[in-house]
């Protein structure tokens, strides 16, 4: 157990206990660690890093939505250089997940193509996942479903801002060195 400044454990670590909004938080972020290591999973069991999978999932997500996916819109999506986008689709070309075509409007530009074999790796791992989660949704009574989705909309938010690590307020020092120790301080 950790141990937190008196004052800290009477009242809570990060926020007041009220009306249940605390327990929101802790399941929210029981769903988050969840879903990390379901991805974790996902990469492992396709042999993949966590970079690829981002990569496959958002190509096919994207080719689902009817857009076309260039190398640059992928880069930017994974926060990757195009040096090294160019490895991942390399990578994912030769296992035979993506492959690269001719941009249809652009002939300059190519576009980044989920393969068949993807579709089929990435719907037998995950059908009966989102089955599952699908159930769990349809569960929700249908007159909350609209503040369940604005709920998790709004925190998707607020973890998306630019601001969502800045420092609050001035940080505290480092607690002093133990009595007696010749550590120096700084």
């Amino acid at each position: 157990m950790v141990d937190l400044p008196g004052d800290e454990r009477a009242r809570g670590y990060w926020f007041e206990e009220s009306d249940g909004a605390v327990e929101i938080l802790r399941a929210l972020r029981r769903f988050r660690v969840a879903d990390r290591d379901m991805r974790r999973r996902m990469s492992e069991g396709m042999d993949m890093n966590a970079t690829d999978v981002d990569a496959l999932r958002f190509v096919i997500a994207r080719q689902g939505a009817g857009e076309a996916v260039t190398p640059r819109a992928l880069a930017t999506h994974l926060g990757i250089s195009t040096a090294s986008t160019t490895k991942l689709l390399d990578r994912l070309g030769r296992s035979g997940h993506l492959r690269r075509e001719p941009h249809p409007r652009d002939r300059r530009s190519v576009v980044v193509v989920a393969t068949d074999h993807a579709h089929a790796e990435v719907r037998a791992r995950l059908s009966l996942m989102h089955r599952r989660m699908m159930e769990v949704a349809q569960a929700v009574p249908e007159a909350s479903r609209p503040d369940v989705a604005r709920f998790l909309e709004e925190m998707a938010e607020c973890l998306s801002a630019e601001d969502t690590l800045e420092v609050a307020g001035p940080l505290t020092a480092a607690p002093p060195p133990p009595e007696g120790s010749d550590e120096p301080i700084g």
